[in-house]
């Protein structure tokens, strides 16, 4: 295999993946799972795991009979079950020769830039000394408001922060098929998807029904975040026979997410703006900057904006919107708030040319990414 061939890929598995019929962590599968991921590693493939499996491995040990419902039980058997799940995985990979780390985050770590950035020099560092990073989020004290949602965005998220040339979502079915094959024998799996149209996410189904509970729309909304990476992704069930190894050389049963046309994706800065930032203001423009910032590709100028909500700070990520509050899309802002009012009342257009309230380069519209930005 030429460098050229070589990989890095970040695999995600779900609980689904990892457990057997009766709840508990299956040693047997993650030993299947493991032996693959260090076939790939002998191969010259660099590898990122995004792994749940937390609660399923420590709910047990609380006294449980099933998996528990409340969030402080979940997050008490994840504060059992992570030490013994990565424990697990640091005993397996090392049979092999290879090192297994822990990488615990929550969403507050991706939306502040500079935690960001550390997050993704610390797994570059890894993968280089030819560790493999297990990354999951950190259960045992996430709120919902600091949720990444689920385990799929999170691995699209960080298949993005580490530029990986694959995204594989490991699931209990073996693609996205046009029906739900459980209900429709004459279901036909999509074997390629070059765009997520409406369509499609109907055939994902809606949140709470038969369909989507269990991830595949989550599924869905992961693959719109790399494909707008330009990071090309598969969906494909767990138990088949070298799924991993097929999937990385494009031979595996499944569906492929591919990338249409890479040179419009988001490079690392867009991607963090668009995904991770939560904007913390807004800022209303007039209809005629809404062609230049979008269709021209131009800064905003102070002369441009309408109103200024809400208190943010230089380097703050803000809302877009028009004079209709329709959102266009999001900015990192080279002023305060606080100097944006003061533009608007001492109405300096004498220094539009030269001052740019967002650069072009920083900013991101609605319409480059087919999922909802900055929400």
């Amino acid at each position: 295999m030429t460098s050229e061939d070589q990989k890095r890929v970040v695999i995600k598995i779900g609980s689904s993946s990892l457990t057997s019929l009766s709840g508990d962590i299956s040693r047997r599968k993650m030993e299947r799972l493991t032996d693959q991921v260090v076939q790939l590693k002998d191969q010259g493939h660099e590898v990122v795991l995004v792994s749940s499996g937390a609660v399923a491995a420590g709910y047990r040990t609380l006294g449980f009979v099933s998996r528990p419902s409340s969030l402080p039980e979940k997050q008490a058997a994840a504060a059992v079950g992570q030490g013994r799940l990565i424990e697990s995985y640091a005993e397996l990979f090392s049979s092999h020769g290879y090192a297994a780390s822990q990488i615990l985050i929550t969403r507050s770590d991706f939306s502040d830039e500079t935690r960001y950035n550390n997050v993704r020099n610390t797994i570059n560092v890894l993968l280089e000394r030819g560790i493999v990073p297990i990354v999951n989020e950190n259960d045992t004290v996430t709120t919902d408001r600091l949720r990444f949602g689920d385990n799929d965005t999170l691995s699209a998220k960080v298949a993005g922060l580490v530029a990986s040339d694959q995204l594989i979502i490991l699931s209990d079915i073996d693609g996205l098929y046009n029906a739900d094959p459980r209900k429709d024998p004459s279901a036909e799996l999509l074997k390629e998807v070059t765009e997520i149209t409406e369509d499609i996410e109907d055939m994902a189904g809606e949140p709470g029904s038969a369909v989507g509970t269990g991830g595949m729309r989550s599924k869905i909304d992961a693959f719109k975040i790399s494909m707008a990476s330009g990071i090309p992704s598969f969906l494909g069930r767990s138990g088949v026979h070298n799924i991993l190894i097929d999937a990385v050389n494009e031979e595996a049963r499944g569906t492929y997410f591919e990338v249409k046309e890479p040179e419009l994706n988001l490079n690392h800065k867009r991607q963090w703006i668009a995904f991770n930032s939560g904007p913390e203001g807004e800022i209303l423009i007039q209809d005629d900057a809404k062609t230049a910032i979008i269709d021209d590709k131009e800064n905003l100028h102070p002369s441009q904006i309408y109103q200024v909500n809400g208190y943010f700070k230089k380097g703050s990520v803000v809302r877009i919107l028009d004079l209709n509050k329709n959102k266009l899309g999001l900015g990192m802002v080279n002023y305060s708030s606080t100097d944006l009012k003061n533009f608007q009342r001492e109405n300096e257009e004498q220094s539009d040319s030269t001052v740019a309230v967002v650069h072009s380069e920083s900013f991101v519209c609605e319409l480059e990414v087919a999922i909802p930005i900055g929400v």
